[in-house]
C-alpha cells in the first residue's frame, strides 16, 4: 500500500547522504538497486507464521550513477508490503494492514523525513 503524505515524496538528495540517513534509521539498501534506482527496506517482524512486513522507500537518479556514488536521487512515495514466504511481497490495499502497522510505518518514515529534508540538494 502506498503511504501517502509522509513528507519525503519528491525530496532530492545525494545518494551517499541518503544511504547514510536511511541506514542510520534501520533502512537497508536492497540488492535491487541498479545504476538509476535504489530501494531501502525496513523489516518489521510479525507474530504471524511465515509473514514479514517491509516499509520500502525507493528513489531514482535525476543525474549521476548510483554505482559510482555520484547520483542525485529523487524519493518516491513509500510503500508498505507484506512478504509471504516463499512467494514474495504484496503491496495491495487488500492485504488488510492493521492501523498499528500503518502507524508504525509512518513513524519509521518520520525518523527519516527530518534529516532527509535538511540535506536536500538543489538539483
Amino acid at each position: 500500500m502506498k503511504l501517502e503524505n509522509t513528507g519525503i515524496e519528491d525530496l532530492v538528495l545525494d545518494v551517499k547522504t541518503l544511504t547514510r540517513i536511511m541506514e542510520s534509521n534501520g533502512f537497508m539498501l536492497g540488492g535491487s538497486w541498479d545504476y538509476e534506482r535504489v530501494t531501502y527496506d525496513h523489516k518489521i517482524e510479525s507474530p504471524e507464521t511465515n509473514i514479514t512486513y517491509y516499509v520500502r522507500i525507493q528513489g531514482y537518479a535525476l543525474s549521476g550513477d548510483v554505482d559510482k556514488g555520484n547520483a542525485v536521487m529523487k524519493l518516491m512515495t513509500p510503500l508498505l508490503g507484506k512478504h509471504y514466504y516463499p512467494h514474495g511481497v504484496e503491496y495491495g490495499e487488500e492485504e488488510g494492514f492493521s492501523k498499528d502497522l500503518i502507524d508504525k510505518s509512518h513513524y519509521l518514515i518520520s525518523k527519516v523525513q527530518a534529516p532527509a529534508k535538511a540535506n536536500q540538494t538543489d538539483e
